[in-house]
Order: C-alpha cells, then structure tokens, then sequence
C-alpha cells in the first residue's frame, strides 16, 4: 500500500492526539517534525521514532522526505505556514481555524490551486461517521426550522487569565478567543449541512485581552434560526439539536458527536415528540475520532483531488467570514487582520 509521508509542525498535545488517530490508517508515515526548539523537537522524535527534525518551516517545506505536513501552529500562522509549504510542493491538513480571517483562507485556497497540491481543514466532527448520520437523517426532519448548537468549556487558562498572566489563548495577536477556539466547532457544521445565512447577530463578552470569553451568536436562514453558544469563561451541558417539523436530531456534543437519537414528531395534540419512537442512530466503532480526518484527507492525495466534498474549501471560507463577521459585531480585531486589508 502506497504510503503518503508527513511532516508535522508542532508538539503540542493536539498533535500528539492527532498521531494516534493517524496510526490507524496503514497509508500514514511519520516521517518529521518541526519545532522551534530543537531539544523539544528531538523529544518528540524519540517519542514517536521519527527520523528528521528541523526547527524552521522552510527547512520542512524544502525537504524531499515529506509529502504532506499537518499544521499544528497558533491560529496566526496557519496561513503563512500553509502557504509556504503548499509553494513547495506539500499537501497542507491545517488544523482549525485554518486561518485568521477570510482573506487569509482566499489566499491558501489560490495558493492550492496555483500549485496543485491538497488543502483540508483539520475540522474532524464533521468527517466522522455520526456527522454522516446526521446528514442521512436531514431528509426525514421534514421543513427544518431550527438549529442549535452549544460549546461552552471554561479555559484553565482564565483562572491564570484572573490573576494577571495573559497565556496565548487569550491574546488577540495569535488570533484566539472563544469564536476562533470553540465557536467554529458550532459554526462549522452549520455551514456544512445548510450553507450561508441571510443574517448574522452576536453578542458576547470581550476579556480585557480584547479577545472575546464567550459569545451568542443568531443566525437567519430561509425559513430557518439557528443559535449557537460559545465560552471559554463558563461550562455548559447543554446537547445541541436540529429541529424539524416531522422530529428532531439530537446531538450529544457538537465537537465530538458520539450519540445522535431521532425522536420522531408526535400527534399533535401530545405537545411532545413521540419519546416511545426514539431512535439511537450512532455508529460504534473501533476507529479514533481524529482517524477519519486523516483518512479523508491521504484520499485527497491519493486520488489527485484538491479539496474535500465535506470539509471543502467553500466551507472553510464560509466559516471564516461568519468569524469574521462576529468578530466585528463584538470589536474583536487581530493584528493579521490589519495585514491582509
């Protein structure tokens, strides 16, 4: 089986997340890293039994062992090292948000096409097989008329925050906050499933950063609402639901769907769906969550294609210019967006 060689830029506990995942399809080898540190990049390649470390982007980029890099960096620097390597030659899987803004992405996405090489997104929920039965279930909902969805996850790093150390999480130059770190999870999917809204109004909390804790977001569709929730500075449990007028999906956490039920509409003079027809409608498997991202994406580059149907590049850009959006409703502004104005 043809092998698709990577280089992976960063160390950080997502990378280490993403490997595990990535083992479990026969076709990956790991083959680099590349870290600002070269003891931490050593490290890491003991850890993994990876043969060449380098410590600059460019050095990765202009290897002949790589064939594609997967792009674990701060949020600020997906486009600049996407882009690098995608000149080079390399497939580029660049994990979430895959840029700062809009006009970044319409940068990586020319950039893609110019030089024919594979760019994806490292969104996984939506390449998993429950975000697969959502989609099948969407005919049977009827007129959809409401979608919800909710990532609420208070950061320890605020409690460093609260105290007078500001981490990156929370600093606007490397483009974070709760809509660039959660708020696409919820965003993401809504796009996939039911394309651009008509409108957009946010609300939300900004930290003395300038970054944003937490945010409401209400989005207009034809015939359609959806709302998400979103917030570093608070925890929710709240599933999240697509409703329509013959039932309703419910998923248990958008970022990592492990159980969608279908409860059918009932009779109308009930006032409740029809519990006692409720259907569990997820796949059990024996794959990890990040494994799908990775198999979709070496199916990319196997097969000579530059995007993915789902986590496409139109869908990647949607996303961002509702980030981008939300951002200025709220007076979130990061330094990469002066750059590309």
């Amino acid at each position: 089986m043809e092998k698709v060689r990577f280089g992976v830029i960063g160390t950080n506990f997502i990378t280490d997340w993403v490997i595990a995942g990535a083992r479990q399809d026969a076709r990956f080898e790991l083959t680099a890293v590349c870290s600002r540190s070269e003891i931490r990049g050593k490290e890491f390649a003991r850890k993994y039994g990876i043969p060449y470390v380098f410590t600059t982007v460019e050095e990765m980029a202009g290897s002949s062992c790589v064939d594609a890099v997967y792009i674990a960096s701060p949020n600020f620097m997906h486009a600049s090292q996407s882009i690098l390597c995608m000149r080079e030659g390399k497939h580029v899987l660049c994990e979430k948000p895959l840029a700062s803004n809009a006009a970044e992405a319409r940068t990586m996405i020319e950039t893609s096409k110019r030089y024919g090489v594979a760019l994806m997104e490292a969104m996984k929920p939506t390449l998993t097989p429950n975000f697969g039965a959502v989609r099948r279930q969407l005919k049977h909902l009827g007129k959809v008329r409401r979608y919800f969805a909710s990532f609420c996850q208070y950061s320890s790093r605020y409690d460093q925050l609260k105290e007078g150390r500001v981490l990156n999480a929370f600093k606007p130059e490397f483009s974070n906050g709760a809509t660039m770190d959660l708020g696409v999870y919820t965003i993401y999917p809504l796009v996939v499933l039911f394309g651009r809204p008509l409108a957009i109004q946010a609300c939300g909390e900004i930290l003395k950063t300038g970054v944003d804790g937490q945010a409401a977001v209400h989005l207009l569709y034809e015939g359609m609402n959806a709302t998400v929730l979103y917030s570093k500075i608070a925890d929710s449990y709240l599933p999240s639901e697509i409703q329509g007028e013959d039932g309703t999906l419910i998923l248990d956490k958008i970022q990592q769907i492990s159980e969608v039920v279908w409860i059918p509409h009932g009779p109308a003079t009930s006032g409740r769906g029809n519990l006692s027809t409720r259907q569990n409608l997820s796949f059990v498997t024996d794959k990890d969550e990040y494994y799908y991202e990775i198999a979709e994406f070496i199916g990319l580059i196997q097969s000579g294609r530059l995007e993915s149907d789902i986590n496409s590049h139109l869908h990647s850009l949607m996303t961002l210019e509702i980030t981008d959006e939300i951002r200025r409703q709220l007076g979130v502004v990061f330094p990469a967006d002066r750059n590309t104005k």
